[in-house]
Parts: structure tokens; C-alpha cells; sequence
């Protein structure tokens, strides 16, 4: 594993491998160098504060706008999408309309629309599943499959990804529902991640109908609600299935630092707030440890923190020497992060393109292009092209 390609100008154990192997696999890391030869054109500049997009079978995209909108961008042209009985949206300090998916087997001329939102008031609200039907012009019929529980109080961590995997299934993070002090019920919001009575700090794997899927690999355990599919996590904001392989893959935000890219396995413990390099916003204090037995270390820890949102794999042809890599966007670090990836999925490479603006998305394309969504008053799609000569 080439850790001397990996930045280590901050940290940490990615340097000190050597002397401790058992360690090995936790990569600890600065900021990456920059890469070139790539530049973005804008595909537009007119959405308001967008969160996810997603594409249609005829190449147009479907956008959510944070404040409860959606848009339908063709060319670079956009235009507003009504939204028929979308439930109660609460959109103070991170709530809002989120993460956008079509189911992948409808090819139209009706299509469903799966999205994720932040439901409630800052007093008391949950993550929301819903769905309506797309027709060309609005989407209707908007109804909710599923409701995060326990309900929360707060404005912060809502997760929202979303991700089909190739049974139909689909996978969506849940935060952990906020910083200290803030709590649920009788603890510490953070330590719901560890709760598996609590779909909060989880990732779930449910039917296309929104129910628990079959097969999940906690249902069993006593007390553990049955759509979970993996635990221990802070609040992701990047989640991507790699077709070819079937791997997972999930970015996550931590505190102070220790921000993750994981390799998600279901059943599995990713260990916050228990494993993390993160510390305590208040105290300055580490949070936890960084490795812990039976809990997964990451393959990437950042730190500083980069803040990832939006995670994509590429397989496109404009690149050919990115094929296979992770793209992770940064909110505060305004780039995206190239992970490269060994056919075992090892990270062995890591680099950035610097964008210039917050990134709250990035997604391939069907045309295999890479797509970035940005974090702004008014939203800029760029598309990431190779760089004239």
C-alpha cells in the first residue's frame, strides 16, 4: 500500500505503518496533491441550493433543492417541477429536501421517484422516506414508505443517501442526530450510532415499498430493528454501489477531523462513536479510539476534515486513468477527492481537483461524464472534462 502517496503531512498511523502492521489497513491523511489535466464546464447556474440529482432513462436530471424544490434540468435549461403532497419539511440549519433516486427497473412514461427529506420541526423531526410518481411534468402522489426512529430534536445530521443495490433492495444512511449536548431519549445523540433499537448512526436496507428488506443481518439480534443494515456511523453524505463488484462504498462526516471513507459490509460495526480519529467541538478531546476490535476501520480517515458529501464511482472513458476510483466531493475543502481504488478495493492512491466551491454532490452520468453538484445560493452543475492541450 503506498502510504507515501497519501499525504501524510498532518498525521499519523498511514506513516507509522511500518511499526504497526496490525494498523495497517487505517490510512490517516492530510490533504492529498492536486492533479491536472481536467477542467469543469457548467451545465448551469440556476438551482437553488440544491442537495441530490439523479437522471432519467432519456438523459434529462431530476434536482432537489434544500428549501423544497425540485427541477428538471435539460441542456442547461431548467425548469420547475410541482411537488404534489410532499409531507411536512422542515428546513432550519441541515434539514431540508435531500437525496433523489429513481427506481432503476421503470423506464417510463411514468417513473418513481424516491426521496429523502427532513420531516417535522426543529422540536421534534426524523428522517423521512417518500415517494410519488414523475409524469413528464410534476410529480404526484407523494406518499411516506418510511419513518426514521426515534424522532429528534435539533437541526443537525439527517444522512439521506441513497443507493439501489442489484437485488432491488435499496440502502439509505440515517445520522446520528446531532453534536453533544444534544440528546435522545436518555442519552447522548451520538451514541445512538451504537443502538441497534435506534435507526439513527445506521445505514438501511429496505424494500422498494419502504418495509424492512429480507435477509437483513441484525433482525435476528434481540431488540434490533429489523431494517438496519450496518451501525456505528456518524452521518454519511456519500453513498455509491460499484455495479461491476457489488461493493459499497460510504463517506462520512466526522468531528474535528476523522472524516472516513468506508467499504460498507452489512451486519457490520463502523464503530462511532467508539473508533474515530474525530474530536469533541467543545473539549477539543478525542472522542474515541482509533481502532477497536470487531468494529471496521475505515479506508480512509481525513484530517483536517474535508467535510465529504456526495460519493461516486467512476467506470467512464474521458479518464482512463481514473477508472475504478472513488470521487468524493468536500464541502469545506471545495474539491473532489480521487480515491484509487486496487481490484481488491485497497486504496493505493489519493489526490484532489480543486473546484473552487463547496460540493454537495457528484455523480457518473449515463453518458459516463462526471457530474458536481455545488453547495450555493444558486447551485452550478459542472461537468468534469478532460483539459485542452
Amino acid at each position: 500500500m503506498q502510504f507515501s502517496q497519501l499525504g501524510c503531512r498532518t498525521l499519523t498511523l498511514a506513516c507509522l505503518a511500518g511499526a504497526l502492521p496490525a494498523l495497517a489497513q487505517v490510512q490517516a491523511s492530510g490533504e492529498p496533491p492536486a492533479v491536472k489535466g481536467w477542467r469543469t464546464e457548467t451545465v448551469t447556474d440556476a438551482l437553488p441550493q440544491a442537495w441530490g440529482m439523479a437522471w432519467l432513462p432519456d438523459g434529462r436530471m431530476l434536482v432537489t433543492g434544500k428549501e423544497g424544490t425540485l427541477h428538471l434540468v435539460s441542456g442547461n435549461k431548467v425548469q420547475a417541477v410541482p411537488l404534489e403532497g410532499l409531507p411536512a419539511l422542515m428546513t432550519s440549519g441541515q434539514g431540508g429536501l435531500l437525496d433523489i433516486a429513481l427506481h432503476p427497473a421503470d423506464k417510463g412514461p411514468k417513473l418513481r421517484v424516491y426521496m429523502t427529506m427532513a420531516n417535522g420541526s426543529s422540536g421534534e423531526n426524523r428522517t423521512i422516506l417518500v415517494r410519488g410518481v414523475f409524469d413528464g411534468s410534476k410529480v404526484s402522489g407523494i406518499q411516506t414508505l418510511f419513518t426514521a426512529s426515534p424522532s429528534k430534536s435539533g437541526t443537525e445530521h439527517f444522512g439521506s443517501r441513497l443507493a439501489w443495490l442489484a437485488d432491488g433492495t435499496l440502502l439509505m444512511s440515517i445520522g446520528d442526530g446531532g453534536n453533544p449536548p444534544q440528546r435522545v431519549g436518555n442519552m447522548l445523540a451520538r451514541d445512538q450510532a451504537q443502538n441497534l433499537a435506534s435507526d439513527n448512526g445506521s445505514i438501511l436496507r429496505l424494500t422498494a415499498e419502504g418495509k424492512p428488506a429480507p435477509g437483513n443481518p441484525l433482525a435476528a439480534r434481540p431488540g434490533a430493528r429489523p431494517e438496519i443494515w450496518s451501525y456505528g456511523h456518524r452521518n454519511i453524505q456519500g453513498l455509491v454501489v460499484d455495479a461491476g463488484s457489488g461493493r459499497v462504498y460510504a463517506s462520512e462526516h466526522g468531528p474535528r477531523g476523522g472524516d472516513e471513507i468506508n467499504r460498507i459490509e452489512g451486519g457490520k460495526n463502523y464503530g462511532w462513536p467508539l473508533q474515530t480519529f474525530g474530536a469533541d467541538y467543545r473539549t477539543r478531546e478525542p472522542v474515541g479510539k482509533h481502532s477497536v476490535p470487531g468494529m471496521v476501520d475505515p479506508l480512509v480517515a481525513w484530517v483536517p476534515s474535508p467535510a465529504p458529501s456526495g460519493l461516486a464511482f467512476y467506470t467512464g472513458t474521458a479518464f482512463p486513468q481514473w477508472r475504478g476510483s472513488l470521487f468524493s466531493g468536500s464541502l469545506a475543502a471545495m474539491d473532489l477527492r480521487r480515491i484509487a481504488l486496487d481490484g481488491d478495493g485497497k486504496v493505493v492512491r489519493q489526490e484532489k481537483l480543486d473546484i473552487g466551491k463547496r460540493v454537495r454532490d457528484v455523480r457518473q452520468g449515463p453518458d459516463g461524464q462526471l457530474y458536481v453538484l455545488t453547495d450555493e445560493e444558486h447551485s452550478r452543475i459542472l461537468r468534469i472534462v478532460p483539459d485542452k492541450p
